[in-house]
């Protein structure tokens, strides 16, 4: 008999010719609120390589900033209690640092920034704690992990009109002594980055 040779065939063409009916779809994503993903967003530090360098735009969403300002304008009172005002460093080479005290990838870049800011005689950085903490939280971190710039907080709701929110941290700009953004950097940056685009800008180092 054939029938053992014929009954494998049979089933490989019954099989071949059913056609199964499709897997019901999924239901499609419920989009979080605009707000939401922008707080996701910022909550969480970049791992970028160093001296990656950004757009300088963020999400147009409702209530986010969404570009810097060609020459960003910031003046709030910093820990030491001194008013900070980025128009009274124009001349020099100022570095604007996004940071915060639990983002890893800022806290390994705040020596080099510091040793910068001590060194450099033209090139001043400034950095903005992009993070709900007490004035004196933050002076017990710093006493931990100190710095020659100035920091100031920041309100995460409400961050500096001129500068677009951040999407990540750390975020670096480069402003030129004529307080115009000449870089912006996303992810740690080095003391050799930021020499490297001031020489790039005309800056001569001193």
């Amino acid at each position: 008999m054939r029938l053992p040779i014929l009954m494998p065939l049979l089933l490989l063409s019954l099989a071949a010719c059913r056609q199964d009916a499709p897997p019901p779809a999924a239901p499609a994503p419920v989009a979080a609120p605009a707000a939401a993903v922008e707080t996701a967003e910022t909550a969480q530090a970049v791992e970028a390589a160093p001296g990656t360098v950004a757009d300088v735009a963020a999400p147009a969403n409702p209530g986010v900033v969404d570009r810097t300002a060609e020459v960003p304008r910031f003046s709030a009172p910093a820990v030491d209690g001194r008013l900070y005002d980025l128009a009274t460093h124009r001349g020099r080479w100022v570095v604007v640092n996004f940071w915060a005290t639990w983002c890893g990838p800022c806290l390994k870049e705040m020596p080099e920034l510091s040793a910068l800011h001590t060194m450099r005689e033209q090139i001043e950085v400034v950095g903005l704690a992009y993070e709900d903490i007490t004035v004196e939280d933050m002076r017990a971190f710093l006493h931990e992990h100190p710095v020659s710039y100035p920091i100031v907080i920041l309100d995460p709701l409400s961050p500096p009109q001129d500068f677009a929110t951040p999407r990540g941290l750390p975020t670096t700009y480069l402003l030129a002594p004529d307080g115009k953004v000449a870089r912006h950097f996303l992810g740690p940056v080095t003391a050799y980055d930021i020499e490297t685009a001031v020489e790039a800008g005309g800056g001569k180092l001193k």
